[in-house]
């Protein structure tokens, strides 16, 4: 059966790709940090950000695995929406830690591990192109994590690499996103606050069905290449969303 390492299992979109995945006969291995009991599925409590630990654990999670026809590099933060100059230096470390280094420990991990990757999928987003008002250290981490895509598909000869952003997505991150945040400074949480409710906002296990009917077609881009889901599914909604003509 394929297999597939998820990162970020416990909940949203990470756990809805491992549920599905397992549903579709794959052989999921997943981590988080909090415990997730998805049945099926090899799963290891794991801090990304503790770099001194993550081979070991790394290496426990995946003992005996010589083939990984997926990897979804998925777990990530949000940090505060805010004035990119109000946001102190320490938060913006601790989002790019979590969205960008702990990726690169993963990446550089596989590489040194021997086991063959056929396909390396790392969540990234809209913001990491729009640049709206807010979004500050989230957006400078996901437009890292693209610019990582592209380098490391140098690298990983044999791997197809792409970031997705897989659209917006009913998860706990818009509780804050559609509840606390300050729409009236930050007007990009309008279009979120408007969506919700909505099928332009779908559950992560309708959002993660999408993405797996989409893999193939990730394959057919270069590696390295920033995906946005909307181009592939919703043409239009796309063209809107980034202006394009």
């Amino acid at each position: 059966m394929p297999s597939a390492l998820i990162t970020g299992t416990s909940s949203g979109l990470g756990h809805g790709l491992a549920e599905n995945l397992l549903k579709q006969g794959w052989d999921v291995f997943g981590c988080s940090r909090r415990q997730s009991r998805l049945p099926g599925m090899t799963h290891r409590s794991i801090d990304l950000t503790d770099y001194t630990t993550l081979p070991d654990k790394l290496q426990a999670l995946l003992t005996n695995v010589a083939e990984l026809e997926l990897v979804v590099l998925n777990a990530g933060i949000l940090g505060e929406i805010r004035d990119l100059n109000s946001v102190p230096l320490e938060d913006a470390k601790r989002v790019m830690e979590t969205n960008v280094w702990a990726n690169k420990a993963i990446m550089d991990w596989l590489h040194a591990s021997g086991i063959r990757v056929g396909q390396v999928v790392m969540i990234s987003s809209g913001a990491s192109i729009l640049g709206n008002r807010g979004w500050g250290s989230y957006a400078l981490s996901k437009a890292t994590l693209n610019m990582m895509a592209k380098l490391y598909a140098h690298e990983f000869p044999d791997t197809h690499i792409c970031a997705l952003a897989p659209g917006i997505i009913d998860t706990s991150m818009m509780d804050y996103l559609c509840e606390e945040a300050d729409a009236q400074a930050f007007p990009a949480l309008k279009r979120l606050r408007d969506a919700r409710s909505t099928e332009t906002m779908p559950s992560p296990s309708t959002a993660a069905d999408k993405i797996i009917a989409v893999l193939p077609k990730l394959q057919e881009r270069p590696s390295g290449s920033f995906i946005d889901i909307r181009e592939i599914l919703e043409p239009e909604v796309f063209k809107k969303l980034y202006g394009a003509s």
